[in-house]
């Protein structure tokens, strides 16, 4: 039956992703609903790191370049957004001058200036933004404002001229992937006067078509069109369809489904059940879109607190793992492929590359549980507690139920303990918290492997405390950071041997262990029978609003 869901779907795919239309009168209009398990935390583009807002930001939010609103791989082209043009580099690749477009309103009125977008840049890190430390700490003045954030000022790194209406942005060095950076909702540039602190409930104005008119993580989101939107850029920010899109919350991935079986709603946020997956496959396979994506789905070892602050203990979990049972519970090898590693296959950088399997390689074949069982004993920590942190959805709560199975068979005393997803993903990144070990998954920021590995396990990204600690892990090896460093380098003059340089150090870090790697997804989106113009964008997935439901 697995097998049907494909073959049927496959076909349906070529008809549901037409190229980008002009917008035609007849379509424009109607309120769209759209459905999912939870909320996705706080709304603040600053500092929201999930795939579900980044997805909904694509039509509220936008910044100096943007990633293209088009179809397929071309949604990976930046383009010039509020920033007239990409600027051409000074200063041996360490200056960038903006001109900034004139007329753009935010949705509460206010016209959006140099004034905002300098105080946007210096906002990142006055939040503490997850990527602050990452992304933008190349920026002149940025080590002041990790130091105290309160007080940043960007001074020498970001400089607005009213008069010229240009942003002069300086570097410590040449940053081959500044521009993708500046792409994303967090360097979104919000009214100058926007609160220094977590939004939370509270939408901040955005330049897009949309703009959040209600917002409850209880219940749900409202978006309404932006009565002062003009479109300035058709690649960067274009006008959308539906008058409104209501984002409904609480529903359970059975009821999502069967929500939107009754045209009752849409589209589905949250991925179907195992067991709906050959009804909807064979019923509604016109109503079905798969893409695969570059994103992997992994378990996390907090390598600062026992027992999995030691590697051989890390390395035991990667040897136990049955990776097709993993792959199995979310839906079979249509729906993902299993993986030791931390480059997906297709990204930049990828070798395939598989030590923890029976016969080690460049494949993952089958565990290896005598040796997961040997390395236990040798590392000293069999017996002890571990508890997993899954997410409260049927498919995460049933590989965190599998990883509690695996831990007990290798000598651990294991617990699983399920969260809601609106706040799994803070909790798990919160050294407070003492998570040992969690499972959660990672969706490209951009195409770069060091969005995978510099991201998820560079010590920058470790910020103990803190509900925006991507490196969940904790892991920071200096020795593979100062390899990512120079890969960083490289990739200005060099993108080829910067490529073979972060596929050395994917292979680095899988050795270390700081997380098992299980499997790469695809993504299932089940939408409504009266819902068109389905388009799948790889940066940031189906873009909403270019849809229609007349």
């Amino acid at each position: 039956m697995k097998k049907l869901l494909f073959a049927t779907v496959a076909a349906s795919l070529l008809g549901l992703t037409p190229a980008l239309a002009e917008y035609q009168t007849e379509h424009r209009g109607g309120t769209m609903r759209l459905v999912a398990r939870s909320a996705g935390g706080t709304v603040d583009p600053h500092i929201n790191y999930t795939l579900q807002y980044w997805q909904v930001y694509q039509s509220l939010y936008d910044g100096l370049v943007g990633f293209k609103k088009a179809a397929g791989a071309d949604g990976f082209t930046k383009v010039p957004n509020l920033a007239e043009a990409i600027p051409e580099p000074t200063n041996d690749g360490k200056t960038y001058v903006f001109k900034i477009r004139k007329g753009i309103m935010f949705s509460n009125g206010q016209e959006m200036g140099v004034k905002d977008v300098v105080a946007s840049l210096q906002r990142i890190f006055k939040v503490s933004s997850p990527t602050a430390g990452g992304f933008y700490s190349v920026i002149v003045g940025a080590d002041a404002c990790l130091a105290d954030p309160a007080t940043c000022t960007l001074e020498g790194g970001v400089v607005g001229d009213e008069a010229a209406g240009t942003v002069t942005i300086n570097l410590t060095r040449p940053d081959a992937e500044f521009f993708d950076k500046l792409a994303l909702p967090h360097a979104a540039i919000l009214p100058a006067d926007t609160p220094a602190s977590d939004l939370g409930t509270v939408p901040a104005p955005g330049t897009g078509a949309y703009y959040i008119s209600a917002y409850d993580p209880n219940t749900g989101m409202k978006l309404e069109r932006n009565p002062h939107f003009k479109v300035w850029s058709e690649e960067a920010q274009p006008d959308g369809y539906p008058d409104v899109v209501q984002y409904d919350f609480g529903l359970t991935d059975e009821a999502q489904v069967t929500a939107v079986q009754n045209g009752e709603a849409d589209w589905m946020f949250d991925q179907p059940p195992t067991d709906r997956l050959g009804e909807i496959g064979t019923t509604y396979a016109d109503q079905v879109n798969i893409t695969t994506l570059t994103a992997w789905w992994y378990a996390p070892m907090n390598t600062n607190i026992a027992p999995f602050n030691n590697v051989l203990a890390r390395q035991a979990v990667n040897y136990a793992i049955d990776r097709n049972a993993m792959v199995n519970l979310f839906g079979g090898p249509v729906l993902a492929s299993p993986i030791c590693q931390v480059l997906p296959p297709g990204f930049p950088g990828h070798v395939p590359y598989c030590p923890y399997t029976v016969d080690p390689g460049e494949k993952w074949s089958a565990p290896d549980l005598e040796k997961a069982k040997a390395l236990v004993e040798e590392s000293g920590t069999k017996g002890q507690k571990v508890t997993i942190i899954a997410e409260d959805t049927t498919v995460s709560k049933s590989i965190g139920t599998y990883l509690q199975s695996v831990l007990t068979e290798i000598g651990y005393e294991a617990e699983v303990k399920p969260i809601s997803p609106n706040i799994q993903f803070t909790y798990i990144q919160n050294t407070n918290n003492n998570v040992q070990i969690s499972l959660t998954q990672w969706y490209q920021d951009y195409p770069a492997a060091s969005d995978f590995l510099n991201i998820l396990f560079g010590c920058a990204s470790f910020s103990p405390g803190s509900d925006s600690s991507i490196n969940i892990a904790g892991f920071c090896d200096k020795d593979i950071q100062a390899k990512m460093d120079e890969a960083l380098l490289l990739g200005v003059s060099d993108p080829a041997a910067a490529d073979l340089m972060w596929a050395d150090i994917d292979k680095a870090v899988t050795d270390a262990a700081p997380m098992a790697a299980l499997f790469t997804p695809k993504r299932i989106d089940f939408v409504s029978e009266r819902l068109g113009n389905f388009q799948f964008n790889s940066q940031f997935y189906w873009m909403i609003t270019q849809s229609w439901v007349q």
